[in-house]
């Protein structure tokens, strides 16, 4: 049996998970290799480098997505739900403006400051052409077709459906939708995509058997998106949180975006200190932002 402990004192998001499961040994190039599978390799591309967090070195992953021929970048998590157009304006605790709604499935606009940086130079990266027609939004249900018709592997599509599920019925919840009306706006579903599969492959190419997570620290304070100020942690990822022990934090951050809600919350079998065990490998996945008494990082812990 091989368990990884989630040592999240710092927030989870979809990215830290990547970038940490990475560095613990994951295999970057069989990654790409395998979400090839999904067929939507020309809508983004993979980077990774090792950074500098408050003295550790942290592997930061990050999706740079491509979309209608425009190469923007995004450095990602998101899995808020919307039902309107995007194409707002989004404030974000970073002080970047963006003009579109990255990710995020919709009954309306959210802009939440999220656990990445868009300042990033890579060691690697694989360009696609793209010159190709979007939908403006992709469904749940055409994500789990997309999901489900791919030549990846069972075990890895059903993790990974389980985890997109858990944030569509959250978002669902929120929104007052039913499952089925749920919408990814498609830069942020490509974003969701690739973090939830890519998290379900990199486990089950570790050979991960159990997984148990820290007390979830998710923030506080108050993040402004276009309908007004909203709390942290967002709706949405509180209601994924819903049975999970939180850890008390003065940090004010969004700590714990959607997607690593979901992450902790499917993935974990229990919640608490660090298990009796005995530790064969750490990861340390980075964060975007930079705080100034902590490593604003995620550390994974796999032992037998």
């Amino acid at each position: 049996m091989k368990t990884l402990y989630i040592d999240c004192f710092s927030g989870i998001s979809g990215d830290m998970f990547i970038g940490a499961l990475l560095d613990a040994g994951g295999d970057a190039v069989q990654l790409q290799e395998e979400l090839k599978k999904l067929r939507i390799g020309d809508e983004y591309e993979l980077t990774w480098k090792h950074v500098m967090k408050n003295g550790i070195k942290a592997l930061k992953f990050d999706v740079e997505l491509k979309h209608e021929g425009h190469g923007h970048s995004h450095a990602h998590d998101h899995g808020h739900s919307h039902e309107h157009d995007h194409g707002h304006s989004h404030e974000h605790n970073h002080g970047h403006s963006h003009e579109h709604n990255h990710g995020h499935s919709h009954a309306h606009a959210h802009g939440h400051s999220h656990d990445h940086d868009h300042d990033h130079t890579h060691d690697h990266g694989h360009s696609h052409s793209h010159d190709h027609g979007h939908h403006d939004h992709r469904a749940y249900k055409d994500i789990v077709q997309l999901i489900e018709k791919s030549a990846l592997s069972d075990a890895v599509k059903q993790t990974a459906l389980q985890i997109f599920k858990k944030i569509g019925e959250a978002e669902g919840k929120i929104h007052g939708l039913p499952l089925e009306r749920v919408h990814f706006h498609e830069v942020g579903a490509v974003d969701s995509i690739v973090d939830i599969v890519g998290a379900a492959i990199l486990l089950h190419q570790l050979k991960i058997t159990t997984v148990r997570c820290a007390p979830v620290p998710v923030g506080v304070g108050k993040i402004r998106i276009d309908h007004g100020i909203y709390p942290v942690p967002a709706p949405a990822t509180l209601e994924m949180l819903k049975g999970i022990p939180l850890e008390q934090s003065t940090i004010r951050a969004e700590l714990t975006t959607p997607t690593g809600a979901a992450l902790a919350a499917v993935l974990a079998e229990s919640f608490g200190p660090m298990p009796s065990f005995k530790v064969e490998v750490i990861g340390y996945g980075a964060g975007t932002k930079t705080f100034p008494e902590h490593p604003n990082v995620l550390r994974v812990v796999i032992g037998e």
